[in-house]
């Protein structure tokens, strides 16, 4: 199964990443997505009963305009709910011809991770498409008294060269800090040496500065339920973000290093103490210079689901971007799409199943065959099978139809987009950016 992305949600290093969530999902959408068993009497009643339903307003009213975005993938009508599993088979690995053009302008993040080469070869192959680039490769822990920067045997500084001598793209490796949370935000010795470890790293590895993860981790500490913690963890990342923006990059000198922090999306409309919401963001938008929002794992084996509900996408960024302060901010967002899905076991007192890469998505249609549907509510694709042991699945994984409405609203919203990860989708899905 795939790795997907994650929010560090215990003090595990075990790798994003995905798993349970720090608090439970908005109330508006608990009808639908209450409780698992009743997902998944409503998946038996579909998988036994309802024939797959061509849903013709919804392609209409989300259909990306033919004169904008997609003009080849429009003229052959690929961009569509009613796609069959012979379709994903027989295009998924066509690609346009010119590989470089952009087609979304707004800022694009792409997520690497060292796990799935193919990333590498995406990046490489599309590296035009992308802003930054976010090989997954260092944490940062505590080590007996002191701090440790851990990750550098990932770095492939060859792929980076072959990177910057074809394209723009800045280079900021992901950096999840691990370090004990209370220890590091307490003492001010470990603070700047966390700094220093960062910035030394940056200027020796002439990366043009970092993708921070350390939010979900506090959450899972319970720190950020402590108003005095939750100030000195954000003073922190300030602390962070002005000390790199005071340093030039070291492959051109009038730029400064980049920072970009990752964040979850809320779950409520009242706001939790451990939620990042729009006054945070207007508190650290002066000294970090993008936010990744972490709009997916919506669902999971507990709850099996669609990966990323649109509604909920549009919830969660009213939220972060509900006042006129934050509304402003919005071209600093990084919206999260998944490139991976999901397979769950939906049989009747069983659960299971988990991420699933490209390569096992097309495995299971030319295995299974199956009838593609396409879920309103969600704007997303999914089918049902039973496996060799007779046990139900529903499959989630995304389609050109499905990313290419979240371009939309992304465009809409004026945000950029950050994808986890390019190594895990089609090479079609590539077409769209």
């Amino acid at each position: 199964m795939a790795r997907k992305r994650g929010r560090r949600v215990a003090p595990s290093s075990d790798h994003h990443e995905t798993g349970a969530k720090t608090s439970t999902r908005p109330d508006q959408f608990s009808e639908s997505a209450a409780s698992d068993r009743k997902l998944i009497t409503i998946f038996i009643v579909f998988f036994v009963v309802i024939p797959a339903v061509s849903v013709l307003v919804y392609r209409i009213k989300y259909a990306p305009n033919k004169d904008s975005s997609y003009p080849q993938f429009q003229e052959d009508g690929l961009v569509k709910t009613d796609v069959d599993y012979q379709e994903i088979l027989d295009e998924n690995s066509k690609v346009l011809k010119n590989e470089s053009h952009r087609h979304y302008t707004y800022p694009v993040l792409a997520y690497i991770t060292p796990w799935n080469s193919k990333g590498y070869e995406m990046a490489k192959r599309f590296t035009n498409k992308f802003t930054i680039l976010s090989p997954v490769w260092y944490d940062l822990k505590s080590q007996g008294t002191g701090l440790v920067l851990e990750g550098r045997h990932n770095a492939d500084m060859g792929w980076i060269s072959e990177l910057r001598r074809n394209g723009n793209a800045l280079v900021l490796p992901r950096v999840v800090l691990e370090a004990f949370p209370k220890e590091l935000l307490k003492k001010k010795k470990l603070r700047d040496k966390a700094i220093d470890l960062i910035i030394s790293e940056c200027k020796e590895m002439e990366y043009d500065g970092i993708v921070l993860e350390s939010w979900s981790r506090w959450a899972a500490y319970g720190i950020l339920h402590d108003p005095e913690m939750r100030n000195k963890a954000l003073q922190f990342i300030k602390q962070l973000g002005h000390a790199m923006h005071s340093v030039s990059s070291s492959r051109n000198g009038k730029q400064y290093l980049q920072l970009v922090y990752v964040i979850g999306p809320p779950y409520s409309e009242k706001l939790q103490p451990h939620d990042f919401g729009p006054e945070d963001l207007q508190s650290l938008s002066d000294d970090v210079d993008g936010f990744s929002f972490m709009t997916y794992d919506f669902s999971s084996p507990h709850n099996p689901g669609p990966n990323a509900p649109l509604k909920w996408i549009r919830f969660t960024l009213q939220i972060l971007l509900g006042n006129s302060g934050a509304r402003a901010l919005a071209n600093k967002i990084f919206l999260g799409i998944n490139f991976y899905g999901n397979d769950f076991v939906i049989s009747e007192g069983s659960e299971g199943g988990g991420a699933i890469t490209g390569r096992e998505y097309l495995s299971l249609l030319e295995k299974h065959k199956p009838e593609l549907q396409w879920e309103k509510n969600s704007g997303e694709h999914f089918f049902l099978y039973v496996d060799d042991e007779h046990i139900n699945h529903a499959v989630f994984y995304p389609s050109l139809m499905s990313i290419s409405i979240r371009l939309e609203e992304a465009r809409l919203q004026g945000v950029g987009i950050s994808i986890w990860e390019i190594g895990q989708g089609l090479d079609y899905f590539f077409n769209l950016l």
